[in-house]
């Protein structure tokens, strides 16, 4: 199924919830959704001026979230949310990432879609999850790959920071989207183009075929087998007329 299918998929079961939660006086939730579908789900809210609904991952900062149409008499709340914290344990000297974790849940039959945040540091892993599978995950897993962890239902402040980046910085023409991206991968300008016309490169959650598009602070970019980036900083301009810029690069 391609991206425009999966869309297709996702506003009918978007419709959906917000039908039955006006019409069964209970909220409907659909996902964990990424940035992207996050975004999706925004726009299709504004476009049928519903604002009784409210996207939550279990912390302030989530990147993936789940979907929660409320009926009119009922304010939507973080407690109302199908979500459950979960964290891992294990020895400080073992390494585990994001993908060890990832990887042996997928392994063990869990949907992604059932998946929200894996945030990792030394020796802990909190990671939130649709309730309806929490049991699941605790009684199937002892190991990440071939480290032993101990697994426990909760998760206490202060969460890891999980989303592991190594700082960039350039000197580019202009904040076209082709010269960010040249930049912040450390290619020429030609092939960036080339990247954005295939359609690779998501600016903001949006795939993005304009190499002039316009790119400002705090905007986000991810480029298909590349990885994510932010851009932190615009400016200020060089005494030759440049533009420096700095920002992050996920791993």
């Amino acid at each position: 199924m391609d991206k425009r299918s999966d869309d297709t998929v996702l506003e009918a079961k978007l419709r959906d919830a917000v039908r039955l939660a006006q019409s069964g006086g209970r909220p409907r939730f659909v996902g964990f959704l990424d940035e992207r579908q996050a975004v999706l789900a925004q726009k299709l809210m504004s476009n049928i001026s519903l604002k009784n609904y409210m996207l939550w991952g279990g912390h302030d900062n989530s990147e993936r979230v789940v979907f929660g149409a409320f009926p009119d008499f009922l304010t939507p709340g973080e407690d109302e949310f199908p979500l459950t914290g979960l964290t891992a344990v294990f020895r400080r000297c073992d390494s585990l990432s994001h993908r060890d974790f990832l990887g042996a849940l997928l392994a063990n039959g869990i949907q992604r879609e059932t998946l929200g945040d894996i945030l990792v540091e030394e020796g802990r892993c909190v990671m939130f999850v649709r309730s309806e599978i929490t049991d699941f995950i605790l009684s199937q897993t002892e190991k990440i790959g071939r480290v032993g962890v101990t697994l426990t239902a909760g998760a206490s402040e202060p969460l890891p920071e999980g989303g592991n980046f190594e700082d960039f910085s350039a000197v580019v023409a202009s904040a076209r989207l082709d010269c960010i991206l040249a930049a912040a991968l450390g290619i020429s300008r030609e092939k960036s183009c080339e990247m954005i016309h295939a359609g690779l490169v998501m600016l903001n959650h949006e795939v993005n075929t304009s190499v002039s598009a316009a790119v400002t602070e705090g905007s986000k970019l991810s480029i298909r087998g590349k990885g994510r980036f932010v851009l932190d900083r615009l400016g200020p301009v060089t005494k030759k007329g440049r533009l420096s810029i700095a920002g992050r690069k996920y791993n």
